[in-house]
């Protein structure tokens, strides 16, 4: 009975019927603009473009963003939203290359980001679910708190990955299959993203909270705890894409991951994630992400103003949100 009754708030936004049909499309239409914009690509910079080192190029820029888009897509389907996600990061990063952390070793580093990271947030969560602070103000305030104590630890200085923790920078250098292995560590936090989402009770009390918190509430669900816990799931994201970033740049740094958030939040938008929570995939998010990655590579690659470039993910991110709010009203 109460298996049942957890399915069911969550059920319409899982791939059945209507709901389903529409989701499938969305996720077409973002394949077709990916192919659109690799079409630009082949057309305005065709002799750097399709080559291996810019493939590999685009895939370890959007691992690391990546990985946090995937924390976010939970924190939004279940009806929340995070904006210290860089702030986050750039914490962990600082505190996992200090030296007496990085005197314990490369896989102590690891620890400590993945540690800091899933800390901060759970202690957003707890602020949110249990402290009854709107997301958008607790996060803001870990937002603000997290880059001052990076700040504060690193006293705004760059903190440089030690020649013995060479290993953590392998992550990066080196190659596995002609890719570097943070692509196969963003690919496996999306499959491991997935499962969650899609396979687990955990996923579909999400889509439930997300969808109706009364409702889910009744149904037997502890929506504060499980609200803490989405959180907690982005700080862990946060943590991972900290050891990436200390991978691709042999740094830690107050400065890591600024407006990351909006990339993520932005990614997840157009992946289809409704901002009001109870709907959105994982695939979609990532479609979102490589959106925005290949637009980013052709900016790039044209020599085109960094300000357009901002200007032109801006429009973006206003023509998905309306694209959504008809999208709903044609269903209502």
């Amino acid at each position: 009975m109460t298996n049942h009754s957890i399915r069911r708030p969550g059920r319409p936004y899982t791939g059945a019927g209507l709901l389903g049909a529409v989701g499938r499309a969305r996720h077409l239409g973002l394949v077709l603009a990916l192919a659109l914009l690799a079409l630009v690509g082949l057309v305005t910079v065709p002799e750097t473009f399709a080559t291996t080192s810019n493939v590999v190029t685009v895939l370890a820029l959007a691992a690391t963003i990546g990985v946090i888009t995937v924390g976010m897509t939970f924190v939004i389907i279940g009806g929340g939203i995070d904006l210290s996600v860089g702030a986050v990061m750039a914490l962990a990063s600082v505190w996992a290359t200090t030296l007496a952390t990085q005197s314990y070793g490369p896989m102590v580093m690891v620890i400590c980001a993945v540690l800091v990271g899933t800390g901060a947030g759970l202690l957003s969560g707890f602020l949110i679910s249990y402290g009854r602070m709107v997301p958008f103000i607790a996060t803001l305030a870990m937002l603000v708190a997290a880059r001052g104590l990076a700040e504060r630890m690193s006293d705004r200085r760059t903190q440089l990955v030690q020649p013995g923790n060479s290993a953590l920078v392998d992550l990066s250098s080196g190659r596995v299959l002609g890719l570097p292995p943070i692509v196969f560590v963003f690919a496996a936090v999306v499959v491991a993203g997935w499962v969650v989402l899609n396979r687990t009770t955990f996923g579909r009390r999400t889509y439930a909270v997300g969808g109706n918190p009364e409702a889910a509430k009744l149904a037997g669900i502890d929506v504060r705890r499980h609200t803490m816990l989405l959180y907690g799931l982005s700080g862990l994201c946060c943590g991972i894409a900290a050891v990436i970033i200390m991978a691709r740049t042999t740094t830690g740094s107050s400065t890591h991951g600024d407006l990351y958030e909006l990339d993520a939040i932005a990614a997840v938008i157009i992946g289809g994630t409704l901002l009001t929570g109870g709907r959105g995939t994982i695939g979609g998010s990532i479609l979102g992400l490589l959106i925005f990655t290949l637009i980013t590579n052709l900016f790039i690659l044209n020599g085109l103003n960094t300000s357009d470039q901002l200007i032109a993910k801006g429009l973006i991110i206003v023509i998905a949100v309306l694209l959504q709010r008809r999208s709903l009203r044609s269903r209502t």
